[in-house]
């Protein structure tokens, strides 16, 4: 055991061994707290906040981007979501977190590509300085956050996965955002609160 010991402390000294902080360590918002408004840069130019949406009930904050394959395999079950509830005052906000120096495919050029190539009915913004994804903990593409928009402010409501099947949307059994949505606008309770967000890690 002592050898071992040795072994693992050589090995993170070295740099060959790396830990990162598990996923249920809490960071940004948690469920009932106040999300801050911001603004950032959508792909047609203009300068996007949640304030601009004065109609609103509430915003689906997702934080996705063009280069995860969770990302893409999500990618016309979030443009479903936007189209289904955004006229009962629900849009889908998208965000893309990463470094574009790190993953080329989703600077903002490609970024405006991806939107016009998919036909996007949401806005999807950027988060250039990469400020906004920490203030959320976003840790995944992609990573959900419902809000619910109240006279005290943005309430965050659902945090976690779209559903349960990224690999094939006809194998879906629980539909946690569709589910969230549906109670936050009947003023039920909703029942799944915070689901594991399942995609890439954020660049």
């Amino acid at each position: 055991m002592r050898i071992i010991r040795m072994l693992l402390v050589l090995m993170t000294v070295s740099g060959l061994f790396a830990f990162s902080p598990p996923d249920n360590i809490t960071q940004g918002y948690s469920i009932g707290d106040l999300a801050a408004d911001f603004t950032l840069k959508n792909v047609d130019g203009k300068m996007i906040s949640l304030s601009d949406y004065s109609q609103a009930k509430g915003f689906l904050v997702i934080f996705t981007c063009n280069s995860c394959p969770y990302a893409n395999a999500y990618e016309d079950r979030i443009i479903a979501l936007d189209r289904k509830y955004k006229d009962s005052g629900v849009p889908v906000i998208a965000i893309n977190p990463n470094n574009a120096k790190h993953r080329p495919e989703d600077s903002f050029e490609n970024m405006q590509k991806r939107a016009l190539h998919k036909s996007y009915s949401f806005p999807y913004l950027h988060d250039a300085k990469q400020e906004v994804y920490p203030l959320f903990g976003a840790k995944r593409t992609p990573h959900c956050f419902l809000l619910e928009k109240t006279n005290s402010g943005n309430v965050v409501r659902y945090i976690g996965a779209i559903d349960d099947n990224y690999q094939d949307a006809l194998e879906v059994e629980a539909r946690f955002v569709e589910d969230a949505i549906e109670a936050m606008l009947e003023g039920r309770k909703i029942q799944i609160e915070i689901t594991k967000a399942i995609g890439c890690s954020i660049k």
